[in-house]
């Protein structure tokens, strides 16, 4: 395990990680020091458990959004997948019809050509 050193509200804290991940963590890190200072230029010093608790739960809202999101892109990905199978069992059809229509009108003109002939 790595130890990573993040920075949170100014304060120093070391972290655990899996080796090759130090990056991400420090970048998680960032991400709540962000909203811990949002969370301070609103209400100013409550103290850092509170602080900490608040930057926690707007970070936790921004991930339920993207959760809601990709839940919904997700929905609309099927949909469209279900509307190209359809597109392309019609496509099959379509090109079955044709084919027959295409035998028969073929006939017709062997038939045609053949009363022609006589």
């Amino acid at each position: 395990m790595a130890h990573v050193i993040v920075q949170v509200n100014g304060r120093p804290y070391t972290m655990q990680c899996p080796e090759g991940e130090e990056h991400h963590l420090r970048e998680l890190a960032e991400l709540l020091d962000t909203e811990v200072q949002r969370v301070k230029s609103t209400v100013g010093n409550v103290g850092d458990i509170r602080m900490l608790v608040m930057a926690g739960l707007m970070v936790a809202d921004r991930l339920s959004e993207a959760i809601q999101k990709i839940q919904s892109l997700e929905e609309q990905v099927a949909g469209l997948r279900e509307a190209k199978n359809a597109a392309q069992v019609e496509t099959l059809e379509l090109q079955a019809s044709f084919g027959e229509r295409l035998v028969a009108a073929s006939q017709r003109l062997e038939h045609l050509a053949q009363q022609l002939g006589k």
